[in-house]
Order: structure tokens, then C-alpha cells, then sequence
């Protein structure tokens, strides 16, 4: 038996899965911080570009601080970043320059952990990535192994990229990233061991969802093929599309004779915070799934699944629904099985549409799937079928892509805004809208303290302070009963 560890990822994946990564804002963060502190979490997956994105679009706060404060009320536990390749925040490459200046920030306000992800596996990618984070100070690095099922993608496949990985100086551990929920127990005792023999003794982790139920049952059996860390996700923010339940996987990891040192006291409050929240706030709590064995064939993901069934509704074309996820495949295995994580699937799902709806398949193709064939994103994992190819790049816009300019030195992208800016706000406005920015500046500082129990109340007196002057207020419950009056004219 083992002594497995656990990371948590409610903060950013598992509120991203189920709650569209809008779910949790600087103060609620910060009010349940020092005690996931202490619940003996091995590391806290706690932001990503887009994520930092989200704050200063759905909430005017600031990123950076938001890192400080949590920094500040958990010392002991590491904040993880994971990044995504040469891109910080939009999806537009930038300049290695630019990139290590944000790493660096991200380190000095107290990111200790990276997470390298390439979708592509590019290897020369993942490896330079590697080394940004180290020269900004990372203190563990993690290469990702994302995984999925495709012609390209067996044992042999990751077991050689592990191998890679392992064998630099910049990568501390490695860690399979199953995005789309699709390792089951049987693959995982051919894949754990293959890889684990590559790794020349750093450690593996386990990052699955529970897209389709499967999660649960693999941690059981990769516990037993001695991986050492199992990520999961704290109560409504676990299970559904994210990641399996904390408390359950403990519980089932000691049940199975393994040792895993959580302070459950502690868990179980982070647990029902986050409970009292959802209920709160009017947020949905992750559910057990059923088994669905069509997604292994498609991968489509039930974000990108329910944007494509929308698409095709309001083209009064819904009966067609069928026709796109098969065509999904197809494209799919065309353009090289490319992994089903962002911005993968909305390529390959709005070109399926396009080919179902369309009077020839590949007859209209978007500007992203364009980027893709001339090797924007990176070499496919497989190469793109030689017709298909021919086809996506004889279109004129493909000639006109062919020509786009290289990202900017960081010199030349300072020189489009006023000077004196400082390094954080200059990174924010080279990635996002300036009216989101300054709409953020002008919100001034987070609030710092949230309570689930008062937020009713508040809203409450919200909604009376729009109303016309009220003069007698009556507040009435079992147990407690208050009345508010306004004094007439003269009276103390």
C-alpha cells in the first residue's frame, strides 16, 4: 500500500467545469484560503491566463492582487499556474520576451508550481515553456501528458513523450491530464506502468474528470499502480464535469489500505464552504455521471456538445444533430487527431457543422482551422491527410494567414502604450480590451471578505434601498423577529 498525496483543483478547474469559471470571486477565495492551508493539499490549482482573464472581465478584479492576498493567507500550500504554450490570456501567440516577463510576475506575487500543456505535445514547445518557469523562479515544474484515445495515441506514444520530459532539468514531475474523462481503469493498468518506467523517479500524477463516470474507479486502480498524487475537487465543485469528490476518494484510498495524510477536519469545512455557497449564490453542485460510451467515439466535451446543438437550433436544423458528432470523428482522424482540449474542439466541431450544413465537405473553413494546417498551434499529432491539407491551403484567405505578422519583441509592443505603466498592468492591457482594464482600475481594490449566511440579507436590503422610502421594515423568523420604523418628524 502507498502514501498517496492530494491536490486540490476547485479554485480554477473545478470551478471552471461547472461553474464557467465564474463561480468564485478575490473575497469568497480568500475567506475559506487559510483553511485549505491547512488541510495538507499538495499544491492548489489556482489559476491560468484565461482564468486571470475572467477576473478582470466578469468581476473588475485584479488578477495579480488576487494571487497576493491568497499567497498571503496560504503559505504552506503551493498556487499552481498552468499555461498553455507561447499565449497569455487571448488566444494570439506572443514573444517568448513578453512571456517570461508575465512568469516572472506570476512568481513574484507567489506562484510556486507550473504546469506545462502543449496540446500538440510539441516537445521543443513544452521544453522552452519549461524553461521560462524556471528562469522566473517555478519551484516545480509539471509536464502534461494529455491524454485521449485516437490511432496515434497509445502506450508506446506516451511512454516516449514521458521519457522526454523526464529527462529534463526543467521538469520536476509529470502528470496525466485526462481533460476529457476518457482513461478507464483497464487502460490505465497498461499506460501508468509504461510511463511511470520513463520517469527515472520523479513523481506521476493523475488529473482526470468525471465526464462520463469513469474518474472515480481510475484513481482506485492508478493508487495501486503507485502514482503518487491524485487531483480532486471539493464538494458542488466536484463530480460532473470536473473532478472526482475529496472526501470520497480519501475515503476510498483508506479503505484500500492506503495511508493519504489530509487533516479530514479541515476538508470537511472547505467541503461545506463551498457547500453553503452554491446554495447561496444559486450555483449547480456537481452530479455522479452516467457511463456514455459515444463520447469516447466523438470527445466532444458537454460545453462545446451544447454550443454545437444551439448553433444547429437556431438553423432549425436540430434533427441533423446525429449527422455533426459523426462528422466530428471523421474531421477529426482528418486533421490528425488533435487533442479535445481548447481550443481544439471548437475547431473541429465548427468545421464538422460546416461540412454537414454546407454543399461540400471543407467548402467554407474559419480562419482558426486555417492556423491550424499552416502550424500555428504547433505539428499535429499525426499529419493532416494530404487532400484535406491541399484543400484548407489553397484557399486565398490561407495565403493571406501564410503572411500574418510576427508577434512583437516586448520593446515594440511597450511603445503602443503610454509610458510609466507598470509591468502587471502593462501585461493586462496588451491581452484584453482597454475598456475592460480600466473598468477594472476604476473598481479599486477586491473586497476582502465574503459570508455565504449574509448574502440573502444583503440582497435584501439591496433590492429596498431601489424601492420608494419604506417607513416600517419587519424582519421575522423562528427565533428572531426585528422591526425598523423611520422617526416622525420630531421624535429622538
Amino acid at each position: 500500500m502507498a502514501d498517496i498525496r492530494i491536490a486540490d483543483v476547485s479554485i480554477r478547474d473545478g470551478n471552471q467545469s461547472l461553474w464557467g469559471a465564474v463561480g468564485l470571486n478575490t473575497a469568497q477565495i480568500l475567506q475559506i484560503a487559510p483553511v485549505m492551508d491547512r488541510v495538507g493539499f499538495s499544491a492548489i490549482d489556482f489559476t491560468s491566463s484565461t482564468h486571470m482573464g475572467m477576473a478582470v472581465r466578469t468581476f473588475k478584479e485584479d488578477p495579480w492582487e488576487r494571487i497576493r492576498l491568497t499567497h498571503a493567507l496560504m503559505p504552506n500550500t503551493p498556487l499552481q499556474f498552468i499555461g498553455t504554450g507561447l499565449r497569455f490570456i487571448s488566444w494570439e501567440s506572443q514573444h517568448p520576451e513578453f512571456m517570461q516577463l508575465a512568469y516572472n510576475r506570476l512568481v513574484a506575487n507567489g506562484v510556486e508550481r507550473f504546469v506545462v500543456l502543449d496540446p500538440m505535445h510539441d516537445v521543443e514547445a513544452i521544453m522552452a515553456s519549461a524553461r521560462m518557469f524556471r528562469i522566473a523562479g517555478g519551484r516545480e515544474i509539471i509536464g502534461a501528458l494529455v491524454y485521449t484515445i485516437s490511432a496515434v495515441h497509445d502506450d508506446a506514444y506516451y511512454a516516449e513523450l514521458a521519457g522526454k520530459m523526464a529527462a529534463s532539468p526543467d521538469i520536476d514531475r509529470v502528470y496525466i491530464k485526462d481533460p476529457s474523462g476518457l482513461l478507464s481503469p483497464q487502460r490505465a493498468r497498461t499506460l501508468i506502468p509504461a510511463i511511470r518506467a520513463q520517469l527515472r523517479g520523479k513523481p506521476l500524477e493523475l488529473h482526470s474528470h468525471c465526464t462520463i463516470g469513469l474518474a472515480p474507479l481510475t484513481y482506485m486502480e492508478a493508487a495501486e499502480l503507485q502514482v503518487d498524487v491524485l487531483q480532486v475537487a471539493c464538494g458542488p465543485l466536484a463530480n460532473g464535469s470536473s473532478l472526482p469528490s475529496a472526501e470520497r476518494v480519501v475515503a476510498n484510498l483508506r479503505e484500500l489500505g492506503h495511508s493519504v495524510d489530509i487533516d479530514d477536519r479541515a476538508l470537511g469545512q472547505v467541503c461545506e464552504y463551498f457547500s453553503r455557497l452554491a446554495k447561496a449564490e444559486g450555483r449547480p453542485s456537481g452530479k455522479p455521471q452516467d457511463y456514455d460510451a459515444s463520447y469516447l467515439r466523438h470527445q466532444v466535451a458537454g460545453g462545446v456538445m451544447s454550443t454545437t446543438r444551439r448553433q444547429l437550433a437556431e438553423l432549425k436544423l436540430e434533427h441533423r444533430f446525429d449527422d455533426v458528432m459523426r462528422e466530428v470523428s471523421r474531421v477529426r482522424a482528418e486533421l490528425g487527431y488533435p487533442i479535445m482540449v481548447t481550443p481544439f474542439p471548437q475547431m473541429v466541431c465548427t468545421q464538422a457543422l460546416y461540412n454537414v450544413i454546407g454543399k461540400e465537405r471543407y467548402g467554407n473553413v474559419a480562419d482558426q482551422l486555417i492556423r491550424y494546417a499552416l502550424g500555428s498551434f504547433g505539428r499535429p499529432n499525426a499529419p493532416i491527410e494530404t487532400n484535406v491539407l491541399d484543400r484548407i491551403l489553397s484557399r486565398p484567405r490561407a495565403k493571406e494567414l501564410m503572411h500574418e505578422p510576427s508577434a512583437l519583441t516586448l520593446t515594440e509592443l511597450r511603445k503602443k502604450f503610454k509610458p510609466g505603466l507598470d509591468d502587471e498592468e502593462f501585461i493586462l492591457r496588451a491581452t484584453m480590451p482597454a475598456d475592460q482594464v480600466d473598468a477594472m482600475l476604476a473598481a479599486g481594490p477586491s473586497k476582502r471578505r465574503y459570508n455565504p449566511e449574509l448574502v440573502g440579507m444583503l440582497e435584501l436590503l439591496k433590492a429596498l434601498g431601489e424601492r420608494p422610502a419604506q417607513s416600517r421594515l419587519v424582519v421575522e423568523k423562528p427565533g428572531l423577529k426585528f422591526e425598523l420604523r423611520s422617526a416622525a418628524v420630531g421624535e429622538p
